[in-house]
C-alpha cells in the first residue's frame, strides 16, 4: 500500500493567487538498495555541471534557428543573418555560444567563415526533443 499525501500550497505572484498541489510521502523511508544503485550510477557533479550547461544552450530560440538551418547546409554569417532577418552582430554572439559548446565549427574560405554543425549529435538531440514534444 502506497501511502502518499498531497499537499497544496499558495503563492501569491503580483494580484493572483497560484495553487500547487505536491504529491509527497507520507511517511519517512529510506530505501537502501535504490539508493546504493543510484550513488553508483550518479555521473559526477562537474559533469551534470557541465551536462546543464550544454542544455542551456538549447534554450534559446535564436540558436535553435540557426541550428535548424545548418541541417540543411553549411552557411556564412550574413547567409544566416538574411535567412532569419537578424543583424550579422546578433548571430556571431549566438555562433559564438554554439561554438564554445562545441555545437557547431567553422572553416574559413578567403576572407568567408563558414559554419557547420559540429557532428550529428547536434542533429540527435535536437530530433530527440522534437520527438519528446510532439508525444501524446
Amino acid at each position: 500500500m502506497n501511502n502518499v499525501r498531497i499537499i497544496t500550497t499558495r503563492k501569491e505572484t503580483g494580484d493572483r493567487m497560484e495553487e500547487r498541489k505536491d504529491e509527497v510521502c507520507d511517511g519517512f523511508e529510506v530505501h537502501e538498495d535504490l539508493l546504493k544503485i543510484v550513488n553508483e550510477t550518479l555521473p559526477e557533479e562537474t559533469e551534470l555541471y557541465d551536462l546543464a550547461e550544454l542544455f542551456k544552450v538549447f534554450g534559446d530560440s535564436t540558436r535553435i534557428r540557426i541550428l535548424f538551418v545548418l541541417f540543411e547546409a553549411e552557411v556564412c554569417v550574413c547567409d544566416l543573418a538574411k535567412v532569419l532577418n537578424m543583424t550579422q552582430s546578433a548571430i556571431s554572439h549566438q555562433l559564438r555560444i554554439l561554438k564554445q559548446n562545441k555545437l557547431v565549427k567553422s572553416r574559413r574560405e578567403g576572407k568567408s567563415i563558414f559554419y557547420s554543425l559540429a557532428d550529428d549529435h547536434v542533429r540527435t538531440i535536437i530530433n530527440q526533443g522534437r520527438d519528446h514534444i510532439e508525444e501524446d
